[in-house]
């Protein structure tokens, strides 16, 4: 993967629905895991999700696991992030990101990272 670029934020209702996308250059998309990260003000990077490239298994952080989906299109080159119900404190900047390994959920173990886009939750 060599370039990403994350796209679908904008400003949202507590409660109602959103889905952020995030667009892969490179002929190898479908051999990476790709994660979701955000961070607010003030704050560190967190993981939100992650979905491996073989068989599409999926891992999230408890604080949106049931709430949050990823899924990825491998022939659109693009991984999505559904966010329902969201919340107030889910308003940050948030990431994609590809890595070689197994749906790590730290940061340094991803390779490559979009621009980021803002999602503003309303209470």
């Amino acid at each position: 993967v060599q370039t990403l670029v994350e796209s679908g934020g904008g400003l949202v209702q507590a409660g109602d629905s959103l889905r952020l996308s995030c667009a892969a250059s490179g002929s190898t998309f479908s051999r990476y895991t790709m994660g979701w990260f955000r961070q607010a003000p003030d704050k560190e990077r967190e993981f939100v999700a992650a979905i491996s490239w073989l068989r599409n298994m999926t891992r999230y952080a408890d604080s949106v696991k049931g709430r949050f989906t990823i899924s990825r299109d491998n022939a659109k080159n693009t991984v999505y992030l559904q966010m329902n119900s969201p919340k107030p404190e889910d308003t940050a900047i948030y990431f994609c990101a590809s890595s070689t390994r197994d749906r790590p959920a730290i940061a340094w173990m991803y390779d490559a990272w979009g621009q980021g886009t803002q999602v503003t939750v309303a209470s």
